[in-house]
C-alpha cells in the first residue's frame, strides 16, 4: 500500500503578521495511522521541503500521544524536512492520498493546479482522496469527470463556521470553508464543535476539525483496502 500525504507551503495567517502553516496533530496522526497498518507513506508539498508548521498545534494544550511520538522520531522529522515537490507526483504510484489541515491549505493548495490535477486523477482512477478540517479546501476546485464541482451532490464535512469564530479568525481567512463547500454543491454536515466526524462518500473522505484525523485516516485504510 502507497499513500501520498500532501502538506502545505503557505504559512502567513492572511494580513495579521502571524504565521501559519500545517497543523500538527492532523499530519501525525494520519502519518503513524498509515505507517502503523504498514503503508509506505510518501509526502509532498507544492514548494517541497519543510513545510511550515502552525506554531499554535505545538502549544501543550494541543499535544496527543501522536504529536509525542513524532517529536521522538527522528526519521519521521528528517521525512517531515524533506518533502517532494508536489508537482513530481503520478497518481499511478498511490493507492491513495490524505491532505492535513491547518490554515495553510485555505491558501495555497485550495487552487493549487499540480493539488487540483491530482485530485482529479486519484478520482478518475477509483482511489480515494481525504482531507480533514480546512483541508477539504483542496477540493473546492476540482472537478467531477462529468465537469461538475466534485464535492456536488456529496456529503462532506470541514471545519465549521461555529469552530472557526470560536479560534476568532472568521474575519482572517480568505472564505469560511463550511459556506464555500455549500456554495459548491456539497452536502456539508457536522457535529458539535471539536467532536470528531469522519464523512464517507464513495471516494471522498473528509474529516471536521483536528480531533477527526484519526477518523479520516482509517476511513482512508478502509476505503483503500476495500477497493
Amino acid at each position: 500500500m502507497n499513500l501520498l500525504i500532501v502538506l502545505t507551503s503557505h504559512d502567513q495567517l492572511g494580513d495579521t503578521g502571524h504565521k501559519t502553516g500545517f497543523w500538527l496533530e492532523e499530519f501525525a496522526s494520519p502519518y503513524y495511522a498509515l505507517l502503523d497498518a504498514g503503508a509506505t507513506v510518501t509526502l509532498a508539498s507544492p514548494l517541497g521541503g519543510q513545510p511550515p508548521l502552525d506554531p499554535k498545534s505545538s502549544e501543550p494544550g494541543f499535544l496527543t500521544d501522536a504529536t509525542h511520538r513524532f517529536e521522538d522520531d527522528q526519521a519521521a522529522k528528517t521525512a517531515l524536512g524533506t518533502t517532494v515537490k508536489l508537482s513530481t507526483m503520478n497518481v499511478e504510484d498511490f493507492d491513495g492520498v490524505f491532505y492535513p489541515g491547518g490554515h495553510g491549505p485555505l491558501w495555497d493548495l485550495h487552487s493549487d493546479p499540480d493539488s487540483i490535477a491530482l485530485i482529479e486523477g486519484f478520482i478518475a482512477a477509483g482511489k480515494p482522496v481525504a482531507a480533514v478540517c480546512h483541508a477539504p479546501a483542496v477540493l473546492l476546485k476540482a472537478k467531477a469527470a462529468n465537469g461538475d464541482p466534485l464535492v456536488m451532490g456529496k456529503s462532506v464535512t470541514g471545519f465549521s463556521n461555529s469552530e472557526e469564530a470560536a479560534v476568532e479568525l472568521t474575519a482572517v481567512v480568505p472564505y469560511l470553508l463550511e459556506d464555500e463547500l455549500v456554495a459548491m454543491g456539497g452536502l456539508y454536515q457536522k457535529t458539535e464543535d471539536w467532536n470528531s466526524l469522519a464523512v464517507v462518500d464513495g471516494l471522498v473522505i473528509t474529516g471536521q476539525n483536528p480531533g477527526s484525523s484519526t477518523a479520516v485516516a482509517e476511513a482512508l485504510l478502509e476505503t483503500v483496502n476495500r477497493n
